[in-house]
């Protein structure tokens, strides 16, 4: 298992490496970008242009630009926006809460709700209750987030604000060791507006790998040597049916701690990662850009090794591999 472990964590470190590279060559010279035009502005003459290049190091050879880029961003963390100056690591690491305690909400509602709704729609399959919760699923999939979130803050914040949801506080983010009550009505409803869609989608795949998993050699043998159907339930089909179940949350949970969960932060005025990503991308502020990027292959690339890390603790078989 230990060896298992330095594997993925140096195979992890690798792509890392690969992405910054990748992202710095994207941002910084690509064809008709010029960052040095792009931070004097439209009416900068060439002899402005030509010392801010100088001054940020723009017109050194290109692998001395990205160490030199890497250095600031990540050792020397005194890299800058280039519209107001602001250091770009202390917004980063001020949007990171937002998103974090936006999505680790999420996802509990999420996988509590998947869990339920798959598995009993596996176990009752062919009864009423079985479409009935594959079509709240479905119909919660079809949900737009910028709708359900915009329906959710009319009836919330205006109609019925006064009557029914005057203990919910105005939209924002509060955190959590300023007022824990304020984070908790601030972020339930971005929660469930997040969860809806994601959990509609869980717990379809979910039923489809129980009712599979169910119909295997081993679960057969299981009750034909009288174990209990509860038994047989979670210690073999359940168990065997979370690794796709897994895999689609890794790659759901590292998207959304990248940034994916711009919608929901737009709707709910939350100050997260995405956010963030969007006012930079239309100010075209090349280094928070590049840092919430990063920041972003990172939270993939960390979860999907945690993801791997589960994988072998489900079956052990695959840490042989």
């Amino acid at each position: 298992m230990i060896g298992y472990v330095v594997r993925r964590v140096f195979s992890a470190a690798g792509v890392l490496i690969a992405v910054s590279i990748l992202v710095f060559l994207i941002f910084f010279k690509t064809p008709g970008v010029d960052p040095a035009r792009q931070i004097a502005g439209k009416q900068a003459t060439p002899q402005v242009i030509a010392q801010i290049r100088t001054d940020f190091g723009l017109d050194k050879p290109l692998p001395v630009q990205y160490f030199a880029m890497m250095k600031r961003l990540v050792i020397d963390r005194d890299l800058v926006s280039y519209t107001d100056r602001g250091p770009v690591l202390s917004r980063v690491a001020k949007a990171v809460p937002v998103t974090l305690s936006l999505v680790g909400g999420a996802a509990v509602i999420w996988l509590l709700l998947a869990l339920g709704a798959g598995t009993l729609a596996a176990v009752f399959r062919g009864r009423a209750v079985d479409p009935l919760l594959m079509g709240l699923g479905l119909a919660g999939m079809s949900l737009p987030v910028y709708w359900l979130g915009g329906v959710v803050n009319l009836l919330t914040q205006g109609t019925w604000h006064a009557s029914v949801f005057s203990w919910l506080p105005e939209l924002g983010y509060t955190p959590i060791n300023v007022d824990p009550l304020k984070w908790f009505g601030q972020l339930l409803f971005p929660w469930i507006t997040l969860a809806i869609g994601t959990a509609g989608l869980y717990a379809r795949v979910l039923r489809a790998d129980l009712i599979e998993v169910d119909r295997s050699e081993f679960v057969l043998t299981a009750r034909a040597k009288g174990l209990s159907e509860s038994r047989v339930l979670f210690r073999h089909v359940l168990r065997n049916s979370l690794i796709p179940f897994v895999s689609l949350f890794g790659l759901d949970l590292g998207a959304m701690l990248g940034g994916a969960a711009v919608l929901t932060e737009q709707v709910f005025g939350l100050p997260g990662v995405g956010n963030l990503t969007f006012h930079s991308l239309s100010r075209f502020d090349l280094p928070v850009l590049m840092a919430v990027t990063l920041y972003g292959a990172f939270a993939v690339v960390l979860v999907n090794l945690l993801v791997d890390l589960g994988y072998a603790a489900l079956d052990p078989r695959i840490r042989v591999r």
